[in-house]
């Protein structure tokens, strides 16, 4: 819900724009790795098979965008970790030992109470029946959401990234955008952090 802009009326309102994981969480890595010795898999196993397996690859790409739901990729996906890999609630398993990142959050938090407009935009890992945004405890920072599942479109898609200036409400050029890939389209500049946002 928007929040009130007059704390922002004292001077000039900006946009925060935020990536999920790897920004508003720590890097995930580790905690996969640990995850897969858990079930009695190769460390790498998570991010190979979603990441270097074709079929792997394709059920992400499809769950990204909506074309698939949570529970149906986990069924496939648990199908090539291994079969005695248990499906259900395969993401929420996977994710549940990734930590918010606290001072990510802290600044966003600071944002948001100096009067600046926040986003959230992420490329979805699934909604139900683990939503990883209400597990980290970050869904209501937001005055706004493009998640690519619901918008049907990811990164790196311009529109995604023009649909979030539209939400947003603001120009690219009052924009901060933090990626944990660290590039973005020329759509949304990665504004000079320091000294325009609280704690910068």
């Amino acid at each position: 819900m928007p929040h009130s802009s007059d704390t922002a009326g004292r001077h000039e309102q900006r946009g925060l724009i935020l990536d999920f994981a790897g920004v508003l969480t720590a890097r995930p890595l580790e905690a996969h790795r640990t995850w897969c010795v858990s079930e009695g898999l190769p460390p790498d196993a998570w991010r190979s098979t979603l990441g270097d397996h074709p079929e792997g690859r394709r059920l992400y790409a499809a769950l990204e965008i909506g074309e698939m739901g949570q529970a149906e990729w986990n069924e496939g996906t648990a199908a090539l970790l291994g079969p005695h890999v248990d499906p259900v609630d395969l993401m929420g398993r996977a994710w549940a030992g990734v930590p918010a990142a606290h001072r990510m959050v802290a600044l966003a938090r600071a944002a948001r109470a100096a009067g600046h407009r926040l986003a959230l935009l992420s490329n979805s890992f699934g909604l139900d029946p683990f939503n990883p945004y209400e597990h980290v405890g970050v869904w209501d920072l937001f005055d706004t959401h493009i998640v690519s599942e619901l918008a049907k479109m990811a990164k790196p898609e311009p529109a995604i990234y023009r649909l979030a200036l539209e939400r947003i409400g603001l120009p690219a050029e009052r924009c901060v955008f933090a990626d944990d890939h660290g590039t973005a389209p020329h759509l949304i500049v990665h504004g000079r952090v320091r000294g325009t946002l609280p704690g910068t």
